[in-house]
């Protein structure tokens, strides 16, 4: 080949190469774009393959927004946890803020974010109890004004009405409007109660104590990101046989997003001695729950929703029974805390504690309502004791 056919092959080579080469994927995906008046913070996932920087702009003035702060202000390759953090906005107009993310490749992308005017509330709820009007035992404490509310199931699957003779209460929920989760599920539990081992999957079915625009949609698969749904009330803790109960605990309101490892590892376990725990009670409390406050990772939004990932997941445990190891009027109580991590099922028993001491780790005020049925000092020796071996298999 000589030389001039030669560079000419060269230059095809070289344009059919750099047409083959595709622009570095670049993209900003905020949990949400919309921002509640008060102060507040929103996470941020990046898409990038190299290096990137993040500013923030007023789209107004295109100057800096001096009410809005980004951390990590830079980094390499995608990530969840970009966080935005906003000042409260105490004018009676929203107010705008773009996030740019510069790509060291690519073309840049933009995202704009609306903060609500003072006059204009986020969500705050009126669909549920702020604080719950009934003393059941399984009910933990609640904080009027925190963003969160009681919403209560019945039987049937729709919201319990509570007077007095209207339906049967299944499962409760203290739901959290800003995170889209529950911080916990409470329900009364006994042999009657449990599943038979089948399942009746109700992925998708919507709870009808809230809007479906408010909850998690999860009938097409999980949250994203490679998070499993993971029940708080298991399905297999309500019978089969009552089909609106068992379809109940698919509720996206029943849902955290979970480890693949976790869920069906030491927490399946978990569950499962519940359930023994319960056969042999007259009924047996149940709390289950997670922490994620301080939450530094999200799902994926295949949800409709960026959800927090739970950092620790707990259940708080009141036996009422007959049983030889109940020590105070029947009643006698347990904790279990876990980090959200690959535990073996083997150390299930490393994590249990006294209610006392899960109390502290969760700041959660759980079964306050024993000390009215039996007093402040019997109460307190319940959630003071340490387990005994009831709980430990």
């Amino acid at each position: 080949m000589s030389r001039k056919h030669l560079l000419i092959a060269l230059s095809i080579l070289l344009v059919a190469i750099t047409g083959c080469q595709k622009e570095d994927s670049v993209a900003l995906n905020p949990r949400s774009t919309s921002l509640n008046a008060g102060a507040g913070s929103v996470f941020v996932g990046v898409v990038a393959q190299g290096a990137w920087t993040l500013s923030l702009e007023d789209p107004s003035t295109s100057s800096a927004a001096a009410w809005a702060s980004v951390n990590p202000a830079s980094g390499t390759g995608s990530q969840n946890d970009v966080l935005v953090s906003y000042s409260a906005n105490d004018s009676e107009n929203v107010r705008e803020v773009t996030l740019v993310l510069t790509p060291a490749r690519g073309a840049a992308a933009r995202v704009t974010l609306v903060q609500a005017a003072k006059a204009e509330e986020a969500v705050s709820g009126s669909y549920g109890y702020d604080v719950a009007p009934m003393d059941w035992l399984e009910l933990p404490a609640m904080k009027a004004g925190d963003g969160r509310e009681l919403l209560v199931h019945d039987m049937a699957g729709g919201k319990y009405i509570n007077r007095g003779k209207s339906g049967t209460r299944n499962w409760s929920c203290y739901w959290d409007y800003k995170e889209h989760l529950s911080l916990w599920v409470a329900y009364p539990h006994n042999n009657a109660l449990k599943g038979n081992g089948s399942r009746n999957d109700g992925w998708g079915a919507i709870d009808p104590c809230l809007p479906a625009n408010l909850q998690p949609f999860l009938g097409n698969g999980s949250y994203g990101g490679g998070w499993t749904r993971g029940h708080q009330i298991p399905a297999a803790d309500r019978a089969s046989s009552n089909a609106a109960a068992h379809r109940s605990t698919y509720y996206s309101t029943n849902q955290t997003p979970q480890a693949y490892d976790f869920n069906s590892g030491v927490w399946l376990t978990l569950e499962g001695r519940v359930r023994n725990f319960a056969a042999q009670a007259d009924t047996l409390y149940v709390v289950t729950g997670c922490l994620f406050d301080k939450s530094q990772r999200t799902s994926g939004n295949n949800s409709g929703f960026y959800v927090k990932i739970p950092t620790h997941y707990f259940k708080a445990l009141l036996y009422k029974g007959s049983n030889s190891a109940a020590v105070t009027d029947g009643y006698m109580a347990a904790g279990f805390i876990f980090p959200h991590e690959n535990i073996p099922s083997s150390a299930c028993n490393d994590y249990i504690c006294s209610i006392s001491e899960l109390e502290e780790q969760t700041g959660i005020d759980f079964f306050p309502n024993l000390a009215k049925k039996l007093g402040t000092e019997k109460a307190m020796r319940i959630e003071t004791e340490e387990p005994n071996d009831f709980w430990k298999k």
